[in-house]
């Protein structure tokens, strides 16, 4: 797993072909449509999901089964659930992907609705790879934060945050505990959170990009959402969540954050009913769909293509699977021109 610096170039060093993102909310399509552009360019693809690189989390986190790939993917499966993988290392694993793919000419289609992943392994910004917590005196460093976010509240610790670190804490908003707690591990490890995220304002790519966004109408999106849900339960979610407890992922940071994964927890543990964790998963996926919007939104490179009727016509059945990706395909290359 582990990718040695030496042997990352850095983008400047490789003549890279044109590549093609493409991004969006949750259940927009992203996928099938990165698969035929794939095709059609003679590319790879690389995701660009922050919780696909987690192994045995499939179902859940929609990747693409390996019968319907019509190409090689990257950037999957690259660790266990209880690794804590980072923007840093996906960064590496990422751009070493894209200069492979060049130097055998072939063209990166990278998919995900990872805003933080896309720009790490496109733009120009450096995200240094500080070690996450994973031995006991980390741990312990962790817990006790933990402890004094409960203990303060959560303003009161963002306050505390603003006092030592104000330009950190000017990144982050004051109800996002995970992201307080993760500025003050930074602080612990002799850096801060602002200089990780330096270059956040300036959307500039490091590799030749064209830049394309699956648009869908709101109230339509989370339709879609819901039966997109649905579709992983009928899949099996539940019987793989039950496989990640029984391997001993309960208490990863992964489980606990991964929409879909934590809700059905409780269920096998019997504290809450099916219904009640499969309405909290629904819920959950509108709002995650509502936070990329916004982040994508603020991307001036990002051409929009409108997949709201295509999506009302497959809902309906008045489309085929293969009839939706070919619409997709369609729209996508008359903005990659």
């Amino acid at each position: 797993m582990n990718i040695p610096a030496k042997d990352v170039r850095t983008p400047a060093d490789v003549a890279v072909a044109p590549g093609i993102a493409i991004v969006g909310a949750t259940g927009t399509g992203k996928s099938v449509l990165a698969d035929a552009l794939s095709v059609h360019f003679d590319g790879e693809i690389i995701s660009a999901d922050s919780m696909q690189v987690y192994r045995g989390m499939d179902i859940g986190t929609a990747k693409t089964p390996p019968a319907e790939r019509s190409v090689p993917y990257h950037c999957i499966d690259l660790v266990d659930p209880g690794f804590p993988f980072t923007a840093a290392l996906y960064q590496r694993h990422a751009r070493a992907a894209i200069d492979k793919l060049s130097a055998r000419g072939k063209r990166p289609i990278l998919c995900g609705g990872t805003g933080l992943y896309l720009r790490a392994a496109l733009d120009d910004f450096k995200l240094d790879e500080v070690k996450p917590a994973e031995d006991k005196g980390d741990t312990d460093v962790r817990k006790r934060l933990e402890a004094q976010a409960e203990e303060l509240g959560a303003e009161a610790f963002h306050a505390a945050l603003g006092e030592r670190d104000p330009h950190s804490a000017a990144l982050i908003h004051p109800h996002n505990l995970r992201r307080v707690i993760r500025a003050f591990e930074f602080l612990a490890q002799g850096t801060s959170y602002a200089e990780q995220h330096r270059g956040f304002s300036n959307f500039e790519s490091v590799y030749p990009t064209r830049f394309v966004g699956i648009a869908v109408e709101r109230e339509l999106l989370y339709e879609v959402i819901e039966a997109r849900v649905d579709a992983m339960m009928a899949a099996g979610l539940l019987d793989e969540v039950r496989g990640l407890l029984a391997a001993g992922f309960r208490d990863a940071a992964t489980a606990q954050q991964a929409i879909g994964y934590k809700e059905l927890v409780g269920v096998l543990e019997g504290t809450r009913t099916l219904e009640d964790a499969v309405a909290e998963i629904k819920q959950s996926s509108r709002r995650y769909a509502k936070r990329q919007i916004t982040w994508f939104k603020r991307d001036p490179r990002i051409r929009w293509l409108d997949a709201t009727k295509a999506h009302r016509a497959l809902l309906a059945d008045d489309l085929s699977k293969q009839g939706f990706t070919d619409r997709l395909l369609t729209a996508a290359l008359l903005l990659v021109k």
